[in-house]
């Protein structure tokens, strides 16, 4: 078992080389191998996905992309891709592909959410948790609540100058990384006391209005060898006003609409697509006060997925309420009920509160990556007290969609912009 262990500690050694050329045309983007001294050592990543797939880090380092009439990201554009030693206050196991995309896709989900002290953690490029609240101690706190279970061993990242107390949040459970545009002080310290801990400060992670709207070169790469390039996602909701109301009309050409969402549906809304653009599609994501309550990834079909994330809103929440009480998960307390009367008891009665709570979704917000094909999504989301959902539209059946939403006084806004992750 030992020697079972040392794989995922083990640097990998790769034969990549050190600068990468990509030509488009007439235009050239240079990039370079990203390597750091460590202890007299020089080592590129750990490794990549897996133990045993060599791995290297590439930067954009010059050159200029210039398709069509858009503005695209540049060499100085980088955030984890430039990571520098001594950017990297801590390497802990030191950092692996895993660890830098779940940084970059957190900051991809920030970007969108700099009006507020914002924290969202990060398994598997999926967030498990996310919130933007006044406070970044609140947000933190919030965001690993949201889904306590996940964020063992996540990616925590942050778009504000991290302080003791948010430090003393993340140092009190196991993480893997933790990033930061920069620390108070005294909060590194604390951090610390994590020793296998990777600590990341990045700068641009507090300047991330800077990138908003302007893409950057998605390469995808196929089995066989082949590439596709496309535009990366640009989110298009960001204010109130970019939601379309739905509106919808039958084959016998009667006109459907939903009730006019509140101030504070819309915000969570907004708030909620934002969180989506970091989301692996097929998925939807219920909110609340600006804090994910549910997030629901990688689903073949639309109705699913709502299933899937009602199924684990509920088990978070009876969670939440045994390790509050116990310090024990809820999966131990479930074993312990087994052989326990008393602990059977107090099972049934956090579970019996949980299904009348609803699992904490009772006035929740759903934003949905893709349209309704048909209204059993809607229905299914419905039945847990929902108010408002926000969507891309354009189903042939959104009148029906809309029919099911007026039927429990749901608001619906279209987005008018489909937000799939493959």
């Amino acid at each position: 078992m030992s020697d079972l262990k040392k794989m995922y500690s083990q640097i990998v050694a790769d034969e990549f080389p050190e600068t990468l050329k990509i030509s488009l045309g007439e235009h050239e983007i240079c990039y370079k191998k990203r390597t750091w001294n460590m202890d007299g050592e020089i080592r590129g990543l750990r490794y990549g996905e897996n133990p045993d797939q060599p791995a290297a880090l590439y930067a954009m380092e010059s050159g200029k992309l210039a398709l069509g009439n858009k503005k695209w990201r540049s060499a100085k554009s980088g955030i984890s891709s430039m990571l520098t030693e001594k950017q990297m206050i801590q390497a802990g196991k030191h950092p692996g592909k895993t660890n830098l995309t779940d940084v970059d896709n957190a900051a991809n989900i920030l970007q969108y959410l700099t009006k507020k002290p914002a924290a969202t953690i990060l398994k598997h490029n999926n967030p498990c948790g996310t919130a933007w609240q006044s406070s970044l101690e609140e947000a933190m706190h919030k965001a690993f609540w949201a889904d306590r279970i996940a964020a063992f061993g996540g990616a925590v990242v942050v778009n504000r100058a991290l302080d003791k107390a948010t430090a003393e949040l993340i140092s009190s459970q196991y993480f893997e990384v933790v990033a930061a545009p920069s620390f108070e002080e005294g909060a590194v310290d604390i951090l610390k006391a994590r020793k296998n801990l990777r600590i990341m400060e990045l700068p641009q992670l507090g300047r991330l209005e800077e990138y908003c709207g302007i893409p950057f070169l998605d390469i995808k790469s196929l089995m066989d060898g082949g590439l596709i390039l496309q535009q990366s996602f640009v989110n298009r909701i960001r204010t109130a006003q970019d939601f379309i109301p739905a509106t919808a009309m039958d084959k016998e050409g009667k006109s459907y609409a939903t009730r006019t969402a509140s101030p504070e549906e819309v915000e969570d809304l907004l708030f909620a697509w934002a969180v989506e653009a970091g989301v692996t599609s097929n998925s939807v994501i219920f909110v609340k006060d600006g804090t994910t309550v549910g997030i629901g990834t990688g689903e073949q079909d639309r109705v699913g997925c709502v299933e899937l994330t009602v199924h684990k809103a509920y088990t978070k929440f009876a969670d939440s309420i045994i390790y509050h009480r116990h310090q024990k998960s809820l999966y131990e307390w479930q074993l312990l009920a087994l052989k326990d009367k008393k602990a059977k008891e107090e099972l049934d009665e956090v579970m019996a509160e949980t299904a009348e709570k609803k699992g904490g979704l009772i006035g929740t917000r759903m934003v949905s990556d893709g349209f309704f094909p048909f209204r059993d999504g809607v229905d299914t989301a419905a039945a847990q007290g929902i108010s408002a959902i926000a969507q891309p539209g354009g189903s042939l059946r959104d009148f029906e969609v809309i029919e099911a939403c007026n039927e429990k006084n749901i608001a619906m806004l279209f987005t008018g912009q489909r937000s799939f992750k493959h």
